[in-house]
């Protein structure tokens, strides 16, 4: 539909993350942030979705989805 867009978002499996932190250093708008030690957390206002953070992870935990943007 018209006016409908999707808009990329990084998504992490925080059941599974351990909070490396790889995935923070190589985002370019500072949108993840490790939580309490424990696992990473992405700030979906601040994520441009461009998915280095997916290609970084070691541990293959972070995945770019596409949602409707509102």
């Amino acid at each position: 539909m018209r006016g409908e867009r999707k808009r990329r978002k990084a998504v992490v499996n925080q059941g599974v993350c351990v909070a490396c932190g790889c995935c923070v250093k190589v985002c370019p708008v500072g949108a993840i942030g490790i939580v309490r030690g424990v696992a990473a957390r992405v700030d979906r206002e601040k994520c441009v979705g461009c998915g280095k953070c997916a290609k970084e992870c070691p541990a293959s935990v972070i995945s770019i989805r596409e949602e409707d943007e509102g």
